[in-house]
């Protein structure tokens, strides 16, 4: 499955379009990373623990988006995007969305 950003493929033509695809995921902070977080605040530096959990959740919506597009028989997913919105204080959704495509 070719996964690009832009709305073609370099060197690939697009046979067919078959729509709007996307992949989501919630999650909410844990206590402990909060914890954790809390001091990172005071000395500085990156809040791994948050940073693996949102990398973890884009993959778990790109694996759902790219599931959903095999449903329908693409090769390839265009115009990929992602988003991040907050749902409540500790947690927030990871959207990836893109348009399923069959090229040669």
């Amino acid at each position: 499955m070719m996964l690009v950003t832009t709305d073609e493929i370099q060197g690939k033509t697009i046979i067919k379009t078959l729509g709007l695809v996307r992949g989501n995921t919630i999650r909410a902070r844990h206590i402990g990373r909060d914890l954790s977080a809390a001091l990172r605040n005071i000395v500085g530096g990156e809040i791994t623990d948050y940073t693996k959990m949102m990398a973890e959740s884009r993959e778990q919506a790109f694996d759902r988006m790219v599931e959903e597009a095999e449903g329908l028989g693409a090769n390839a997913i265009i115009g990929i995007r992602v988003t991040t919105s907050m749902i409540m204080q500790s947690a927030s959704e990871i959207l990836a969305y893109g348009t399923a495509v069959i090229v040669d």
